[in-house]
């Protein structure tokens, strides 16, 4: 499962980059309106996504390097992860984005691999918090 939530970090991070290169480069390839409230909106994430991207690659690192800061910074890519997952969705929810065609398409795409992710990650975190603490990550039996 170690191996699991390491791809899934790189994927967080992958698409975080990707999203914002495009969106800042050709927005119409991503934007599901094409309204400045909905600009407005996409344009309060980046700091945000910066965070998340960072908390990921932090991640990353001290749950391949087996550190104790990992469950630390587990937790904080999938409390992160649920925090843009409640805000999207609502947003999304409120302005009928899923129904806005492609666009709409993956922004639904978006919001289910971030709740995946971000579930994941803090329910690995969760129940191997005493090897994740212990510096071990790779032990194969969940914490009580």
């Amino acid at each position: 499962m170690r191996r699991t939530v390491q791809w899934l970090l790189v994927g967080a991070i992958a698409l975080d980059v990707a999203y914002w290169s495009i969106w800042f480069t050709d927005r119409d390839v991503l934007a599901s309106e094409h309204t400045q409230a909905y600009y407005d909106f996409e344009n309060a994430f980046p700091l945000a996504d910066l965070w998340l991207g960072v908390a990921c690659l932090l991640a990353l690192v001290t749950l391949t390097r087996r550190t104790p800061s990992a469950l630390f910074w587990l937790i904080a890519a999938g409390s992160s992860g649920m925090y843009l997952f409640g805000m999207d969705l609502l947003y999304d929810l409120e302005h009928d984005i899923f129904t806005s065609g492609g666009g709409g398409a993956f922004e639904a795409f978006i919001v289910t691999v971030t709740l995946v992710f971000s579930v994941t990650v803090l329910r690995y975190a969760w129940t191997r918090r005493a090897e994740l603490l212990a510096g071990d990550a790779g032990s194969a039996s969940p914490a009580p």
